[in-house]
């Protein structure tokens, strides 16, 4: 998905939802929402964009490890992969090794 097109699923969830609710339900604050929207925002805006894509579409990502996910399960891969590692399945070994180097691969 391109970034104009996570922007118009941006502004339709906000429409449909209301800025506070999209904004909750991704876990970031209503100003940053905000500024995303008017182009104004001070740090990576793909990163909220790609929030709300993985809350309000049906976007899957062909994972090297986990095979075809919804974004929401990549995206919490990627998150933990980012944390301290604390092995607990050969699953969860390959993730934190591939995740940090992997875009995944829209479906």
């Amino acid at each position: 998905m391109t970034t104009s097109d996570r922007l118009e699923m941006a502004r339709k969830a906000v429409e449909d939802h209301g800025q506070s609710e999209v904004a909750r339900r991704i876990g970031r604050s209503p100003s940053a929402l905000s500024q995303v929207l008017s182009g104004k925002y001070g740090g990576n805006p793909e990163i909220i964009l790609e929030l709300i894509e993985a809350e309000f579409s049906a976007t899957t990502i062909l994972c090297p490890v986990m095979g075809e996910v919804h974004l929401s399960d990549c995206l919490e891969a990627r998150r933990r992969a980012e944390m301290p590692f604390f092995p607990s399945s050969s699953q969860a070994a390959e993730l934190h090794r591939l995740c940090p180097h992997c875009k995944g691969v829209n479906k």
